[in-house]
């Protein structure tokens, strides 16, 4: 747990894919982004099993860091391809979030995370594909879902 008694606001972004979700935790007084990891899901899970795993290792990593924000980046409703096991996987984020001790959470796809940013819709493309910096210390090492997490959780700050 981290110290401080929890009096701070600690974010998490997420963006899910279908054989992982990618999360970052974002500290909003420090301004400072504490991690950035990945939760794989093992490929010989059934579906339910798969989304029990995700689910479960959210709420660890929600109790684990104080987490009291969150953003999701969700797929886009007119996506050319949408991946079925990418929406389940949001869906469980999405429950997890409200069974969880967050004081509060969105559902954000460009325009939304590009709103609560402050930034155009048009600059999120270029910011995730890292072909634009951001003020993120190795911002050009991430990689793209890395960068969507980022974005997701800074996003949460003033939910």
């Amino acid at each position: 747990m981290l110290s401080g008694g929890g009096s701070g606001v600690i974010c998490i972004g997420i963006r899910a894919a279908p054989k992982s979700v990618t999360f970052a935790i974002y500290d909003a007084d420090a301004k400072a982004i504490i991690t950035v990891e990945q939760i794989k899901i093992p490929a010989s899970f059934s579906t339910p099993n798969k989304l029990k795993y995700v689910r479960s290792n959210l709420l660890d990593i929600l109790r684990e860091f104080n987490v009291t924000k969150a953003g999701v980046r969700v797929s886009e409703p007119f996506a050319k391809s949408l991946n079925i096991d990418r929406v389940q996987i949001e869906g469980v984020v999405q429950e997890a979030f409200a069974s969880s001790e967050l004081k509060a959470y969105y559902i954000g796809q460009i325009s939304s995370i590009s709103a609560r940013l402050g930034i155009e819709r048009n600059a999120f493309k270029p910011l995730v594909e890292g072909s634009e910096n951001y003020d993120i210390e190795n911002w050009q090492d991430l990689d793209r879902e890395e960068r969507e997490a980022i974005l997701c959780a800074i996003g949460a700050v003033d939910v």
